[in-house]
């Protein structure tokens, strides 16, 4: 059983930063992928950034303005969020997959086997 506990959201102005934190517990294991989705309310969920075998991959709305990394020995995946804009305003997941993805392949939520609670990041304008 694997828990996933994100971090690190807020209210920040447009053009600020923020940076996310996910962290999992509960079972020892080596991740294949970890990734960031959100969701604003009335939309679907979307997929923001992953990160699988060294490699990231960004959606192309956030490619230039988040980064994010990963720290194996803290089972933890990190978002940095910088030039921040309104529309980044939702809840941001944080999701686990056992397995290695490649580019595109990253971004289908159905990929992945946990998930963790969601934090709330909203941008003024």
């Amino acid at each position: 059983q694997v828990q996933l506990v994100e971090s690190g959201g807020g209210l920040v102005q447009a053009g600020g930063s923020l940076s996310l934190s996910c962290e999992a517990s509960g079972r020892t294991f080596t991740s294949g992928t970890m990734a960031w989705f959100r969701q604003a309310p009335g939309l679907e969920r979307e997929f923001v950034a992953s990160w699988s075998g060294g490699s990231a991959y960004y959606a192309d709305s956030v490619k230039g303005r988040f980064t994010i990394s990963r720290d194996n020995a803290k089972k933890s995946v990190s978002l940095q969020m910088n030039s921040l804009k309104p529309e980044d305003t939702a809840v941001y997941y944080c999701a686990l997959d056992w397995d290695y993805c490649y580019g595109y392949e990253c971004t289908y939520a159905r990929y992945y086997d946990y998930w963790g609670q969601g934090t709330q990041v909203t941008v003024s304008s």
